[in-house]
């Protein structure tokens, strides 16, 4: 499998905001969009996602991002394992499993 490291610092914005594209170019349906689904369609990729150095991670941006793979049609069987998220905030993982929870139960 073939693994694909995405900081989202460095790579996307040092300040993401915002849920839908309306909001600005930095939005988690912009990183969705453009970072993380073409990625996932590659079955034989791995996504490192880097959370850490990005400034003000809202919940907005968060469920946009990841919890907007199962409204776009992914599923948690997809991800799994093929989804890594890292950071030094616990809590944040946490709060985007939620999420990707969250958008699975309400898909069945």
């Amino acid at each position: 499998m073939n693994t694909v490291k995405i900081d989202i610092a460095s790579q996307f914005a040092r300040y993401p905001a915002g849920r839908y594209k309306t909001d600005g170019p930095y939005s988690g349906e912009v990183f969705r969009e453009s970072f993380l689904i073409p990625q996932l369609k590659n079955p034989d990729t791995c996504i490192v996602v880097q959370l850490d150095g990005a400034r003000g991670l809202a919940s907005s941006f968060l469920e946009e991002a990841f919890g907007g793979l199962i409204r776009a049609g992914f599923n948690t069987q997809q991800l799994h394992g093929r989804l890594v998220l890292e950071s030094k905030d616990a809590s944040l993982i946490h709060e985007i499993e939620e999420y990707i929870g969250e958008q699975a139960e309400s898909h069945h």
